[in-house]
């Protein structure tokens, strides 16, 4: 059985914390130059701008992020334990 709690937890820690990394990156300037490489990787011209660092709205992502993960953890964890009976 899986705890809803902890899968929610779980799931909005890591992508909370991914979307932190990101919004470090753009506040230290080194975004555009690692998307411009990730999509040079994958042979696509880079045509994605990466913005001025703003810290409200890198709150806000990381806010977001953090709970639609735990939403789709806890679900998840539901389902699954709904489906495992």
């Amino acid at each position: 059985m899986i705890n809803p709690n902890k899968a929610g937890l779980a799931l909005g820690g890591v992508l909370g914390l991914y979307h932190l990394g990101w919004a470090v990156l753009i506040a230290f300037g080194w975004a555009q130059v690692l998307i411009d490489l990730v999509l040079w990787l994958h042979m696509i011209k880079p045509f994605v701008v990466v913005e001025a660092f703003s810290l409200g709205r890198a709150a806000g992502l990381v806010i977001f992020t953090a709970a639609t993960g735990y939403v789709l953890g806890w679900l998840f964890a539901v389902l699954w334990n709904r489906a495992h009976r």
